[in-house]
């Protein structure tokens, strides 16, 4: 199993602090990716630049796929910008990835949904590892849980030495959730300006 697996599964499990958006969950689950292939050895981190490791990619269909998708050539790309690219559409992915491999069941028919109330893990040694990892509050994955929406922020949240690959990554994906609650609140004012212009008299 891996981070991003782990994470979608605890997604899929627990009760989030608060409500929980495909775009926070993609974000994360798209900088739990990276951080898998830099443990792996398939990326480094090189400042905020995602560059090309020496290893292949864990045999993971998702990451094989997150893998294939690099940007091999300088000026490569940032940690964020892999961030947007990647995550849109993922959380649908892993769901869908989830399903097609046994580890999630669905009560009735239905569209599949990550957070639908007839839509959970089964029972299986991968739920059995995820849910020991967040209940251990197994740094990296409270982070991640965090920015998805699932927690409240660790206590002692991840802080690794100057230029350490996972806590660039971390806080990548601290700052893209962050932007994106700002577009969403924008487009929120802008949308009740607009109302507010076919309601005046």
């Amino acid at each position: 199993m891996t981070t991003a697996r782990d994470l979608m599964l605890v997604a899929m499990d627990v009760k989030p602090v608060r409500p929980v958006g495909q775009g926070d969950l993609s974000l994360a689950l798209a900088g739990a990716e990276v951080i898998d292939l830099v443990g792996a050895g398939a990326v480094a981190v090189d400042g905020d630049l995602i560059v090309p490791g020496t290893s292949a990619a864990p045999d993971d269909p998702l990451l094989a796929d997150a893998a294939s998708s690099l940007v091999r050539a300088a000026p490569y790309e940032r940690v964020e910008d892999w961030l947007w690219r990647r995550g849109q559409g993922l959380a649908a992915a892993y769901a869908a990835r989830l399903e097609a491999d046994g580890l999630v069941g669905r009560s009735r028919q239905g569209r599949l949904s990550f957070r639908s109330a007839d839509t959970r893990p089964l029972d299986s040694p991968a739920r059995g590892r995820a849910t020991e990892r967040w209940e251990a509050d197994e740094p990296v994955l409270a982070v991640l849980g965090w920015a998805a929406g699932l927690r409240e922020e660790p206590a002692d949240a991840f802080a690794g030495p100057p230029g350490d690959a996972v806590g660039t990554v971390l806080a990548a994906v601290g700052d893209a959730v962050t932007e994106l609650e700002a577009v969403r609140q924008r487009r929120s004012i802008e949308d009740a300006a607009f109302d507010n212009i076919w309601r005046a008299p």
